[in-house]
């Protein structure tokens, strides 16, 4: 395949050559950091949580690593990636919602200048930093040319307040998107720091671009003398369903068993793996009645998954090449890996939207018509197509869990977790743990890590205190004390979870909240609440201190008391 071979900036190149050392020997011995988030992966989605897709190289990071089977994260794109940035819940870091502007403290659509990010705290440490991938925390513009310029045919020299950049807020590089949905073979919002790329070249794919880029920095960062810190955010396997056609090949057949099947044969692979392993029923009911035998487009919802699948089959070979780059180099001992999802699987229609608005294309580079088939009369795939999996399938990928994206049920806001760090995973080294973590638990992993210091104040700003706590025990000995409690809300979905497991859910504004054990129901199957009123009136209150203190109150649309 054709891809783009980026140049890292001089600065970069200059300091990697003269600081040249051995093979992996370092004076500053601090571990490197990758951080690696996938967008929309579903928690089975991997090989090593049950999932039939090929992920040899994240698998082999579960074998030598450890794997989470309850960590969070805030059940949306944009908001996972400020809370993970900044080690605050996302209100806090001023994006409770989405990169809109709704003029309250806890919803201005962009990274608060009270938050830093790990790139600003590592940086003032002594850490090289470097993002590679999708930023999707700066506010979105809307414009009279948006058809024009998500097509390419206008350009604009940036594309949001150059501030919000991730070259502005610590990073010293950055080469991916600025926005959240991207065209994967010519994505819009392209810039090399703070520079648009107005043109990509033939046979480009963003996902395979976004992995040699990585890798190239790598291999550079070998010569430095400093410890780095890279935040790979990868933009598979968002929808638009895009994937190279070799990559389709080996799922083509896969699906055409269709949902009730992929699921079961799911949940079996799971409970093999141990992946709850104190529990042998853990598999919610699947949440639709339709039979696959009954289904009239089952042709398209075959491909569609087989492209789903095919996507993260192509994010795992890159992967697989930065972890390639990291052991010739010698690095990959002392480099902690943490790879994530920002949600879980998505259960939108997109080919029922509206196409040329926002961040939806509705034409290509060459004028060539972008088809959302709202009734699936063109299979998904290439780039002239634009279409998403559906709640059914999302179904199957959020296995054993009920719902999905944007939801604050388990299959919403949990997600797979693997930590890769031969130098410092001393405890469960090829298991599960049940410790629970969050996104936000990421930037004090990082701080401990690189004995940094939590600043105070940062460029002028008073800064909030640090709301994660960090990983490294987990890793060294096997636990640490945790949260009191884990907070959610985003648009009205709410829940709240205490450190003893119990969960309250409330879905919607004017739903009653659901109460659930995740120590014996880990999927939510059955609702505590009218059996225990006295622990729901209990966590209520504390839910609702909890959105106060964090800036989740006022929101948008809030009826005044």
């Amino acid at each position: 395949m054709n891809s783009k071979a980026f140049i890292l900036p001089a600065a970069l190149m200059i300091a990697g050559n003269t600081a040249a050392n051995a093979k992996g020997k370092k004076s500053d011995q601090r571990p490197n950091i990758l951080v690696i988030l996938a967008d929309d992966l579903g928690y089975s989605d991997l090989g090593c949580y049950g999932s039939e897709i090929h992920t040899p190289n994240l698998d082999k990071l579960a074998k030598q690593g450890v794997r989470f089977n309850h960590f969070y994260n805030t059940s949306r794109s944009c908001p996972t990636r400020a809370s993970l940035l900044t080690g605050l819940y996302q209100h806090q870091a001023g994006i409770g919602r989405m990169t809109f502007d709704d003029h309250l403290p806890g919803y201005r659509g962009t990274l608060s200048r009270n938050a830093v990010t790990i790139a600003e705290v590592l940086k003032e440490s002594g850490y090289a930093t470097s993002m590679v991938g999708k930023w999707h925390i700066a506010e979105t513009p809307l414009r009279k040319d948006q058809r024009e310029w998500l097509a390419h045919h206008v350009y604009h020299e940036t594309y949001s307040d150059l501030c919000h950049y991730p070259v502005n807020r610590g990073f010293d590089t950055h080469y991916g998107t600025i926005y959240g949905v991207v065209d994967y073979f010519d994505p819009f919002s392209l810039v090399e720091g703070e520079v648009p790329v107005k043109e990509v070249p033939d046979g480009y794919y963003i996902t395979q671009a976004l992995s040699d880029r990585a890798v190239k920095e790598v291999k550079e960062y070998a010569k430095d003398d400093k410890p780095f810190f890279m935040y790979l955010a990868y933009t598979a396997p968002h929808w638009p369903l895009h994937a190279l056609p070799e990559d389709i090949e080996k799922y083509k057949d896969t699906y055409k068993v269709g949902w009730e099947a992929i699921r079961n044969a799911r949940y079996e692979r799971q409970k093999q793996l141990g992946i709850f392993p104190d529990m042998d029923n853990f598999l919610s009911d699947r949440q639709f009645k339709d039979k696959w035998e009954d289904n009239p487009h089952a042709e398209w919802d075959a491909r569609a998954m087989a492209v789903h699948a095919a996507m993260i089959d192509r994010m795992d070979q890159g992967i697989g090449q930065v972890i390639d780059a990291l052991e010739k180099t010698g690095q990959l001992e002392n480099t902690l890996i943490l790879f994530l999802s920002d949600n879980g699987c998505s259960n939108e229609d997109c080919q029922n939207y509206s196409p040329g608005e926002n961040d939806r294309p509705d034409m290509t580079r060459k004028g060539e018509k972008m088809v959302y088939p709202h009734n699936k009369e063109v299979l998904p795939g290439p780039e002239t197509t634009y279409a998403s999996l559906g709640a059914r399938w999302a179904n199957v990928a959020n296995t054993p869990f009920r719902f999905w994206k944007a939801k604050s049920y388990e299959g919403g806001i949990c997600t797979p977790m693997i930590a890769h760090w031969p130098k410092g995973i001393k405890k469960n080294v090829g298991k599960m743990t049940p410790e629970i973590g969050h996104v936000m638990d990421i930037m004090a992993t990082c701080i401990d890590m690189a004995g940094a210091t939590y600043p105070t104040k940062y460029k002028g700003n008073d800064i909030i205190p640090l709301e994660g706590k960090s990983l490294v025990p987990i890793f060294k000995n096997g636990h640490r004390e945790g949260h009191d409690y884990l907070g959610f809300e985003h648009y009205n979905e709410r829940a709240f979870l205490s450190k003893d497991g119990w969960k309250l859910v409330r879905p919607g504004e004017n739903a009653k909240w659901e109460l659930y054990n995740l120590n014996e129901d880990r999927s939510e199957m059955h609702n505590l609440a009218a059996q225990h009123p006295e622990k729901v009136a209990e966590m209520t209150k504390a839910y609702e201190a909890w959105a106060k203190r964090c800036m989740v109150e006022p929101y948008p649309g809030q009826k005044k008391k």
